[in-house]
């Protein structure tokens, strides 16, 4: 496999940090090309992101992309953390629009991420490699689905070097996204981003919130294993395991696994892809995956 990268959200309190150095560490024989830190809507978690940034950097030795949220951040603030960044060896960034909080009208220079992408390049040139964010399923947002695809490629042509997708479970959805940019003449790599399943009720509750489709196969399959855990997990696997080969051998570049600070579920999916050289994993390792204090959706 190619490109292999995960995604972690900033802890909230001391404590949830060093976890997550030993949840990274325990990735690390899977040797990832980064790892990504997300960004809270509003700016919430701006000082988090760059505490967990240099934290990782400094204890794993990992390359490490802080999501970069146009949302609550003026061009001074901006400038700030690129330079803090760049003095802590950081030389990539997922820039987003990220989620704006409820009842805050739109404000300030970013309104898109198309914005903050220009501003990065203008200010910073080619100091940082940028991913971009799509949805297979369409944002919730877009007035449709050529609209949606417009803004991707405004993206990529203010200067993204990569695109990588919100999850999905859906393997059409990624390969018709990627064929349809192909088309308009954009070339960069559309990684697919990828959400274990451990459990139900968490996932149908993110889906709801980020606008990701869970198949109604799929969505009554885990309703009727909500009380079996382990044949969840088990089942969850086997599902995710499937969409990733499927991607995978149909030309995807490599996968962007959203963690939720757990290693178990990265780790059991590792191993069912076999992923050697990488490192491996268990079923059971996953089983600590269910629940993560804290987590949120991936914030697109």
């Amino acid at each position: 496999m190619g490109h292999l990268s995960f995604e972690f959200f900033p802890p909230r309190q001391a404590e949830g940090l060093e976890r997550l150095v030993a949840t990274a560490r325990r990735l690390q024989p899977l040797q990832p090309d980064y790892v990504s830190v997300t960004f809270g809507a509003g700016g919430s978690t701006q000082e988090g992101t760059l505490a967990t940034a240099q934290r990782l950097r400094q204890d794993t030795g990992l390359a490490v992309a802080p999501h970069l949220s146009c949302v609550g951040l003026d061009a001074q603030t901006v400038l700030e953390l690129l330079q803090r960044y760049r003095e802590i060896g950081l030389c990539q960034l997922v820039v987003i629009r990220g989620d704006r909080p409820s009842g805050v009208a739109e404000s300030g220079p970013f309104q898109h991420a198309v914005d903050m992408v220009r501003f990065v390049r203008r200010h910073t040139g080619d100091a940082f490699a940028m991913q971009v964010a799509a949805y297979p399923d369409i944002h919730p947002e877009a007035a449709g689905a050529t609209s949606d695809l417009t803004h991707l490629a405004h993206k990529v042509r203010a200067g993204a070097d990569g695109i990588i997708t919100q999850y999905f479970y859906n393997a059409d959805a990624y390969f018709r996204l990627r064929d349809d940019i192909r088309r308009m003449g954009i070339t960069v790599p559309v990684v697919p981003g990828i959400m274990p399943i451990t459990n139900a009720e968490q996932l149908l509750r993110f889906s709801a919130r980020c606008g990701a489709e869970i198949p109604r196969w799929l969505a009554l399959r885990l309703k009727d294993l909500e009380s079996e855990p382990a044949g969840l997990r088990a089942f969850g696997l086997e599902v995710v395991t499937s969409l990733c080969q499927r991607l995978l051998d149909g030309g995807a570049p490599g996968l962007h696994i959203y963690t939720l600070n757990q290693a178990g579920p990265a780790l059991a999916l590792g191993a069912a892809l076999g992923l050697t050289g990488r490192g491996a994993g268990s079923l059971e390792e996953a089983a600590g995956g269910a629940a993560a204090t804290g987590a949120s959706p991936p914030s697109w």
